[in-house]
Order: structure tokens, then sequence, then C-alpha cells
């Protein structure tokens, strides 16, 4: 939420439809190839926009990844790190300019170590969420309080529903990946009791602090924050369709729900972009239409809004979807080239004012994801403009390193599935 190694995997050939689906068994976990079903099937199963626009070489790839990995969770405290130690098994992500810990960058943390393979980080993280972050009982029991101190105390006891999606699907992953341990690390059991939490809470409500479900039942789709005061609204970007279609498929119960949610999160995205800029809103009605609850300008196109990008081509990656996101990918990076694709600012009006002048790295990063789902000639720039990006540093470098590294692995094409064996899976891809 934003208020106001070495990487070696198996690249899986082609495109599978859900009948075709095969699996890769790395230290005993599944790696599987996309859920695609309506896609040429000459497109590599997770595309490498380095190699493929830039004629980048595995090597530059990969230690330009390992350099970021390196510097955001090892590197220089005061200018470089964003992950702190804490203790002797435990670790945070700090936001550096705000001197505080957010389920955002904990969660993102996770999923870039699982990605990564690095277990003992992806556990050190989880073990700090596990033990300041979420509610053991109560009316909260289950979920998360998406803002802490770095010491561990909750300063918003309230859920950011990004932080509970991102986790459950790394946990997934990481069983699939790792297999499971014992207590906090059984990621498996733990995966499913969040998301357990997030389906059996009180349904809606208008009264303020009262807990409520993290998905509106009816409408099935994420909410703001799973409170009376904030849960009758959305956030575009904690739309994540491709997550649902793994929780379809792992989850022990609400299946068929998940799927349900995953078909109406990409109506609604498709219903709340502008239609020629691309641009999508910070909130949003579940209808689509901008809101700003509290004055904030989050009808507009702002940080949170992003990820939206992202979303919709990852999603497209891993699940296919028709032309729409092709279409909303190129209509998007459209509109910013011809901002001047090396100036365009962070902030616009749906329509296309600008209202921030900064030339940020995180949306920087966010556009180059946007490419895998684009089809224009000019999607090669934003490429081109990720790889000449330094590795964010100093005081700001927390939100806009997180994305960065998410995009590396996304656009570099090691942002992949993991799924559990065929007997532990409600259903199975082979549908």
């Amino acid at each position: 939420m934003v208020m106001t190694g070495n990487v070696s995997f198996i690249l899986i050939a082609s495109i599978l439809s859900f009948s075709d689906v095969t699996y890769s068994h790395p230290k005993e976990s599944r790696e599987i190839r996309p859920l695609k079903t309506d896609t040429v099937q000459s497109v590599p199963a997770y595309p490498n926009l380095f190699a493929e626009l830039l004629q980048k070489n595995n090597e530059e790839i990969q230690k330009k990844i390992q350099k970021a990995y390196d510097m955001l969770f090892y590197g220089d405290n005061a200018k470089e790190r964003i992950v702190f130690p804490s203790g002797s098994d435990m670790a945070y992500v700090e936001d550096i300019l705000n001197k505080d810990v957010r389920t955002e960058g904990m969660s993102y943390g996770m999923m870039i170590a699982i990605q990564l393979d690095h277990q003992k980080e992806f556990n050190q993280l989880w073990k700090w969420a596990k033990t300041y972050m979420q509610h053991r009982q109560g009316p909260r029991k289950g979920y998360f309080a998406w803002h802490c101190n770095t010491d561990g105390s909750i300063i918003d006891s309230n859920s950011a529903s990004d932080g509970e999606e991102w986790f459950v699907t790394a946990l997934f992953f990481a069983s699939a990946r790792w297999g499971n341990g014992k207590g906090i690390f059984d990621y498996d059991s733990e995966a499913q009791n969040i998301l357990h939490a997030m389906m059996t809470k009180i349904e809606n409500s208008d009264t303020r602090d009262v807990v409520t479900n993290m998905f509106h039942k009816e409408k099935k789709l994420v909410v703001f924050v799973p409170a009376g005061e904030a849960d009758d609204f959305t956030d575009p970007s904690y739309h994540v369709p491709h997550f649902y279609e793994i929780w379809a498929r792992y989850a022990k119960t609400e299946n068929q729900f998940w799927k349900d949610a995953a078909v109406a999160s990409r109506k609604f995205l498709m219903n709340t972009v502008q239609p020629s800029t691309g641009l999508a809103p910070d909130y949003a009605h579940f209808d689509g239409t901008p809101f700003s609850p509290w004055g904030g300008g989050n009808e507009h196109f702002q940080f949170d809004a992003w990820r939206v990008g992202m979303n919709v081509a990852v999603d497209y990656i891993w699940c296919g979807g028709g032309t729409w996101p092709e279409e909303q990918s190129n209509r998007l990076l459209t509109f910013f080239y011809h901002q001047g694709i090396k100036a365009y600012g962070n902030r616009f009006t749906l329509d296309g004012k600008q209202l921030g002048n900064d030339h940020s790295a995180g949306l920087v990063a966010m556009n180059a994801v946007a490419a895998l789902a684009s089809t224009i000639d000019i999607r090669k720039e934003f490429v081109q403009e990720l790889w000449d990006l330094p590795v964010p540093h100093g005081n700001a470098r927390y939100y806009d390193g997180m994305l960065y590294m998410l995009a590396m692995l996304q656009v570099s094409g090691n942002f992949r599935m993991y799924a559990p064996p065929m007997s532990t899976m409600k259903g199975s891809f082979h549908e």
C-alpha cells in the first residue's frame, strides 16, 4: 500500500493449453509453463525481452539481476540495502524514507526470494512478518497489520489487501519449490490459513473498524481495506487475476470463487483504465469509476496505479486473456512514449494531464514490464530504459527498488509459477 545468486531456472519451451501441461522438477519442485490457451504458439513460455529485443546474453542478464539483489538485500546500509537483519533469524524490508515496514514490501521481498531460490532470506522475512505483523487473535486473526515500525510495533492494525495476496502466492510457491517444513515454515498450511481468514470475516459493513472479508463475495473483487470504512471500493493495483488462478488450484476451499474472481478482476481492469491513455486510478469503485475517498487525489494515476501495467502483463504471460492485454499495453506505452520516454512524469489525470514532474524509477520499471504484453515496436525502447536504469539508491530506494527488482525478474523471464504435486491440488491444470 502506498498511501497519500545466480538466477538459474529450467526454461520449458512452448506455450501450453490446459490439456497440455508438463512439469520440470528442480529440487523436487514443480516449475510450470504458463496457463495460456489463446496465444501464438511461437511465443516463449516466459519471454526474456532483454535477450529477445536487446540481444543481451544470459551472463549479462544474470549479472545485472545479481547486482540488484546484492545491493537491495545486502548492500551499504546507508545508501543501498532495504532488507535489514533482525536478530539471528529474521529480517525486514524498510521503507527508508518513512522509516517503517509495510506488508507490501515484505511480501514483495518474499516473492523475490522464492523466484531467486533464496530460502534463507525468504524464511527470515516470513518469520518477521509472522512474528510482528500477523494478528493472532480477535476479529483480525489471520490478517496482517499493514504498517509497522522497524522494531515490530504496529502503527496501523488494518490490512492492505495486496500484502496478503502476495504473501499467499509466495507461500504457495515456496511450498512447491522447497517443500513444507514445520511450524510457521509449513508454507502450504500458512497460505491456506490466510486464504481462510480472507473469506470468513463479516461479509461487509459500513461501520468504522468492523473487520470484514478481503474480497467482496457478490462482486468477487478485492477490497481496498477489509474494514467497514474501506471495504466498498478497491485499488486497481491490487487486482492480480493470475494469482487467483493459482489459488483456484492450490486452495482447499473456495476454488470456484477464486476462478470467478480472476474473471471478475479482468473485467474490472478493462472498465477502470481510461480508454485512450490506458491510465488507471489509484482507487476505484467496483464498477471501475475513479474514487478519492479522502481527498488525496486518488482518482488520478499515482504511485499505486503504476503497478497496473505490471499486473496486466504478467497475467497475460501466465494466463493469456485474448487481445485486450495487448491493446491495453500498447495504449499505455504509446501514451508514455508521447510524453517523452526519458522525461515523463509520475502522476497524471486519467486523461493525460501531468501532475508530477519526477521521472520515477519505479514507473520506468513497470512500463518495461508492460512491454511483455505489447506488440508495438516502441516496446523495445521501454525495455532499454529499464536496462539502462541504475539500481535505485538513496532515501527513496524502497518502492522504486522493489518495483525495479520485480521488473528485472519479469522482463528477463525469471518470474515463474511453481505448482505443488498434482495429488495435493483441487482440480488441476488439465482443464
